[in-house]
């Protein structure tokens, strides 16, 4: 049976609410990232924190204390990364994994793969589409077409002045908002890959001409 989001917390309790939730994103230069609710109250950061092998971010709450880390899987043609509690890398304490549908895309196709299932079919439980560059995607169950949530552009008014490196996303009531947001920092990585220390950039350009070849 499939893990659902909406019976219980993926992340944790304290990050459901009954009601809908909209949260505006904002990207600074590092690849840092600031959540805040419309009143400008600080949730989450996000700040990347790489290694010598591996691409990765933390998601911090409002006093920078870690609550997932979220880390690229070394050489993975689709883009794969996991996400584990804490400042863990231990299989044990996965939440859930992200990769790419295809090895190459025009659009954004991320499909989420929750660690708690019940059956060990490797079934993608939602998936993220949409176009990342447009800030127009959606996160939704894999066998329906109930939104989780959806990215969009912010509206200009006086009280938010709309920018490139700004987006919103309304989450729906009994969601866990922190594992949405997860969600969202992975893609933006995705979409605006580091290049770690080392020689990790030659092994990206390497694992990109391979995929390219393959297809």
């Amino acid at each position: 049976m499939m893990a659902q989001p909406s019976d219980h917390a993926v992340i944790g309790p304290q990050f459901i609410v009954p009601h809908p939730l909209e949260v505006i994103v904002e990207t600074y230069p590092c690849r840092t990232i600031v959540i805040t609710d419309t009143d400008h109250k600080i949730l989450f950061k996000v700040k990347s924190c790489n290694t010598s092998f591996h691409c990765q971010r933390l998601l911090l709450d409002a006093n920078d204390e870690t609550i997932v880390t979220l880390r690229e899987k070394k050489l993975s043609a689709h883009k794969q990364w996991d996400a584990f509690r804490g400042q863990s890398k231990a299989g044990s304490d996965m939440i859930f994994s992200t990769k790419t549908e295809q090895v190459i895309q025009l659009k954004t196709h991320v499909n989420v793969m929750l660690a708690n299932k019940s059956s060990n079919n490797d079934d993608c439980d939602l998936k993220i589409e949409g176009r990342w560059s447009k800030r127009n995607c959606t996160v939704h169950m894999r066998d329906s077409s109930t939104t989780i949530a959806q990215m969009h552009k912010p509206q200009t008014s006086k009280k938010m002045k709309s920018g490139e490196d700004k987006f919103m996303v309304t989450i729906q009531p009994n969601m866990d908002y922190a594992f949405v947001v997860s969600l969202f920092a992975i893609v933006d990585a995705m979409e605006n890959p580091d290049k770690t220390e080392g020689s990790s950039g030659t092994v990206e350009l390497a694992v990109n001409v391979v995929s390219a070849v393959l297809l």
